[in-house]
């Protein structure tokens, strides 16, 4: 959701403060390409450093706690037990069921339940800097798409006024999904989105007069 929100208002702004330049049709939409592969590369590559930090992080301390159990698993028996109580069990069926986990995998026992990393929360690079890139080239499309349709009269307000609602649109859908207030969270993304969108296209035809 937030990288289509990304796509969606930085290539309209960039596409609204190159129209607002006197730009041709051709430079503009070339202009809305260039923003969606670039955009789409820079927000792929940061998750996947990002994401790669984490992955080390994760490796590392898995490594660490391989390393304790090997030298201390007393101490780690009773360290496992001891989270198994602070969620609700009695001690001696705490201490009884670190036992058989640590009996069947000892490693995944501790890093499930004191690391917090399981294959469902283990950090993915790759899939996360290609989901990423994905959901902004998505919302990119958008106005990149209105900006091919559209005459070079009607430009402006046609990419504004598409970007705007699909903005609002995936704010509501975001906070519906959230439970939050659906009109704050339109209100929020349609103000700071026009106000983005505005910014840009006063630099741009500020430039376009001075050139």
């Amino acid at each position: 959701m937030l990288g289509a929100n990304d796509g969606i208002l930085s290539t309209s702004s960039l596409i609204l403060g190159v129209a607002s330049a006197a730009a041709s049709h051709h430079s503009i939409v070339l202009t809305g390409v260039a923003g969606l592969v670039a955009g789409a590369m820079s927000m792929g590559a940061g998750e996947y450093v990002s994401v790669s930090s984490q992955s080390d992080a994760q490796k590392a301390d898995l490594k660490l706690e391989e390393k304790e159990l090997a030298s201390h698993p007393r101490a780690e028996h009773r360290e496992l037990s001891a989270i198994y109580v602070e969620r609700g069990l009695d001690p001696d069926l705490a201490r009884r069921v670190a036992d058989q986990l640590m009996a069947k995998d000892a490693l995944g026992a501790h890093a499930r339940d004191e690391l917090e990393i399981s294959p469902t929360t283990a950090a993915r690079p790759v899939q996360a800097a290609l989901a990423s890139a994905a959901s902004y080239s998505v919302g990119a499309a958008l106005p990149l798409l209105m900006t091919i349709v559209s005459p070079q009269a009607l430009l402006k307000p046609v990419v504004a006024l598409a970007s705007l609602a699909s903005l609002a649109l995936l704010g509501a859908i975001g906070a519906r999904t959230g439970g939050a207030s659906v009109p704050k969270a339109m209100l929020r993304v349609t103000v700071w989105g026009a106000l983005a969108m505005a910014a840009t296209a006063a630099i741009g035809a500020l430039v376009g007069a001075t050139i």
